[in-house]
């Protein structure tokens, strides 16, 4: 940290953005795979390649809704921000740490309860 106060709300901008442009780059990827493998006459299961495209289709897809559902917990964030429920531990209701809070902006649980969760 460089001393400056942290702030959730820029936290949480630059998460966004951050992710966002992570978002576009999964999705160009995701294209070119598509279109690489519609330029093909080849058939999945029997090409030696056609495991290695569906993987790979299939890895980036799970990352680009990943990084979606990423986007919704920022917006989430958000919300609670704005009704003054941010920092507050969604289970317990005690107040997450700041440290937590640095770590993951998105944070809805504080440390204690999302391992009891497993999130």
């Amino acid at each position: 940290m460089t001393g400056e106060a942290w702030d959730p709300a820029t936290a949480l901008e630059a998460d966004e953005a951050l992710t966002r442009e992570r978002l576009a780059e999964l999705v160009g990827d995701y294209a070119g795979i598509v279109e690489a493998s519609e330029g093909s006459n080849a058939d999945d299961e029997h090409d030696p390649e056609g495991a290695t495209i569906a993987f790979e289709r299939s890895q980036v897809g799970a990352l680009v809704a990943q990084a979606r559902e990423h986007l919704a917990e920022i917006t989430a964030a958000r919300q609670r921000l704005e009704d003054g429920s941010y920092g507050t531990c969604a289970s317990c209701d005690e107040a997450i740490p700041q440290g937590r809070l640095e770590a993951r902006p998105t944070a809805r649980l504080c440390v204690g309860c999302a391992s009891r969760s497993g999130s």
